[in-house]
């Protein structure tokens, strides 16, 4: 897996988890994925159409999504819902902008669209084919996420 295609999800999730929500995260060591099992209780997923397509999917644990989102809305919040549902297709938004940006600033054009939301304690992440996908963890004072990438070979 490119560096040049991975780091700018990392880049984008950290820029935008600060400015919108005041959070700063710590990232873990990236690993390769054995299983489709989320590793977190809600999901949002990126389609990436381009020169190579590409899923990407953003994993929330549920104390971390509900601090994110309570610090974006000021108020707090205590339960997964269809707000937080909202709130996590709008980061997966956000995101997917400014990747498309940096990537395309790389000589790579890219189409993104947000897939789908999954709200479920387990669920499986719908990546692109059988690739093998990246998973980068992230910890936070409050949880954690993991950002997973997988690009057709």
């Amino acid at each position: 897996m490119d560096a040049n295609l991975v780091n700018p999800f990392i880049e984008a999730t950290l820029n935008v988890l600060e400015t919108t929500a005041s959070t700063q995260a710590t990232a873990g060591k990236p690993y390769l994925k054995k299983d489709p099992m989320a590793r977190g209780d809600i999901t949002g997923v990126i389609h990436l159409k381009g020169e190579k397509n590409a899923t990407v999917s953003l994993s929330f644990s549920k104390t971390g999504i509900l601090s994110i989102v309570s610090n974006m809305f000021g108020e707090p919040l205590d339960e997964l819902n269809d707000d937080i549902k909202d709130a996590v297709g709008e980061i997966a938004n956000m995101i997917s902008g400014q990747v498309t940006n940096a990537i395309a600033q790389k000589g790579l054009n890219f189409k993104a669209s947000l897939a789908e939301v999954i709200l479920e304690t387990e669920h499986q992440v719908p990546h692109i084919g059988k690739y093998p996908a990246i998973a980068l963890p992230f910890e936070m004072p409050t949880g954690a996420f993991t950002i997973e990438v997988c690009f057709e070979q």
